[in-house]
């Protein structure tokens, strides 16, 4: 009995470590055939991104597969411990319809070597519509050159509009903006981007 138990247990366990930030098939039902906005040479796409890679919803157990430190090729990450981490994980996962953080993973390395986040702003204006923000967008640099950033940049805007975002915005430095110009963001004229930090 108390081996049964113990398996139960371990199955329960994986269960929680596996179960998405958000619903797969969100993101396995978006049309990107008809709808992204770059060109790909090799063809790759959200289904299919690359020999042995697969395209998903970051999972509880992504930090035993080197998340954290893939963020940290993106900015100032420090120490993060699991408690720490599956803290900040429940309170993203609690927020429902609000986090879509995508990854792709080498599943012959059992590494996430790529990453990027859509937030999903609620709000009353525009008949209660929301806004999408994506943010951190990173690729392991042994994996660059892949088309990997360009395919989650695609994917993460598709999905934008699939979620019911009115409007989606991202911050890039000046030498960035023809990049991203090609995914159909613009600089709006009016608009100053203001910041107030405090911390690095």
């Amino acid at each position: 009995m108390y081996r049964k138990f113990s398996e139960m247990s371990d199955t329960h366990q994986n269960g929680l470590e596996e179960k998405p930030l958000y619903e797969p098939s969100v993101l396995h039902d978006i049309d990107f055939n008809g709808c992204h906005c770059s060109t790909y040479n090799p063809e790759i796409s959200h289904m299919s991104p690359g020999e042995g890679l697969v395209m998903r919803p970051l999972c509880r157990g992504d930090y035993d597969r080197g998340y954290i430190q893939l963020l940290s090729q993106l900015t100032t990450v420090g120490e993060i411990s699991r408690e720490e981490f599956d803290a900040r994980y429940s309170s993203m996962e609690g927020c429902l319809d609000s986090y879509y953080i995508t990854v792709v993973e080498d599943k012959e390395t059992g590494q996430v070597i790529a990453s990027g986040t859509l937030v999903k702003e609620q709000k009353f204006i525009h008949k209660c519509s929301a806004r999408g923000r994506i943010e951190d967008i990173v690729v392991d640099s042994k994996y660059r050159g892949r088309q990997l950033g360009k395919l989650i940049l695609d994917v993460l805007t598709i999905l934008s509009k699939k979620v019911g975002c009115y409007k989606v915005s991202l911050e890039c430095m000046d030498k960035l903006v023809p990049f991203y110009s090609q995914f159909g963001y613009k600089k709006e004229d009016k608009q100053n981007y203001m910041c107030r930090r405090y911390s690095d």
